[in-house]
């Protein structure tokens, strides 16, 4: 009995941190890019057309390339730590100030986003808030996302697709 117990206590403490380790990963590595079909994209506006994602344990590396209307494309690159700590950067002269974290519960990774912006009566901000998770087949990147400036509220869902 002793032998026993000893024996599925050490199966246990071998098999949870891998499945921790399993669902902590839901590895959203890779190019994406948006499924403009599936997705809603509001008409003239800035709307992003693909990402690059990196996670590692404590970070998070995206270049993220925005589009308009006419097909011109806008990248830049975030560097964010997971730990919901402040980071700072600027996107042709825009600053910019994000904070991202990861749910334990699904994988899900949440951003947090202020982007300044200047405009004829000084400079307004743009909140964002967005949450990156993988559908169940793991074939889509689902980006939710609230977006508030001037008052005005936009929400909606971007699909992506990995890219082959």
């Amino acid at each position: 009995m002793k032998t026993r117990t000893i024996f599925l206590i050490l199966f246990l403490l071998t098999l949870l941190p891998a499945s921790l380790i399993n669902a902590q990963k839901s590895d959203l590595s890779g190019e994406w890019k948006l499924n403009k079909e599936k997705s809603s994209i509001a008409d003239a506006q800035l709307f992003l057309s693909k990402i690059t994602i990196q996670v590692k344990t404590d970070s998070l590396f995206t270049t993220r390339v925005y589009e308009n209307g006419n097909g011109e494309e806008y990248p830049f690159e975030e560097n964010l730590s997971l730990d919901g700590k402040d980071c700072k950067i600027v996107i042709y002269e825009i600053p910019r100030t994000s904070k991202a974290t990861r749910s334990a519960a699904d994988g899900a990774l949440m951003i947090a986003s202020v982007t300044t912006f200047n405009n004829g009566n000084g400079p307004e901000d743009m909140t964002s808030n967005e949450t990156w998770k993988l559908d169940n087949d793991r074939r889509f990147l689902t980006m939710s996302f609230t977006n508030k400036m001037s008052g005005n509220e936009t929400t909606g869902t971007y699909y992506f697709e990995k890219a082959k």
